[in-house]
């Protein structure tokens, strides 16, 4: 199984350099995508662990995706870099 990048606050795979979110500099995020961070900031920095895991499922199911697979999304929220020591 490969390895493949994730945003560090919501698991969305960082697989294109269009959805990676932006540093103070401006240079491109490798540990978190557009929606989650811009400008070195978390766009919602008032967000927690049950908003997120809300916002993840509420936005895989739009795209009709499988129970499992939103369960299996929402089961890793917890060890990302965002949410670990909270």
């Amino acid at each position: 199984m490969e390895n493949k990048i994730i945003c560090q606050s919501c698991g969305m795979p960082l697989d294109t350099e269009a959805v990676k979110g932006t540093e103070k500099n401006g240079l491109k995020s490798n540990e978190y995508c557009k929606y989650c961070y811009k400008d070195g900031v978390f766009t919602d920095p008032k967000m927690n662990l049950e908003d997120m895991e809300n916002n993840v499922k509420n936005q895989m199911k739009k795209l009709e995706l499988h129970e499992y697979a939103i369960q299996k999304a929402v089961n890793i929220l917890p060890a990302l870099k965002r949410w670990k020591s909270n």
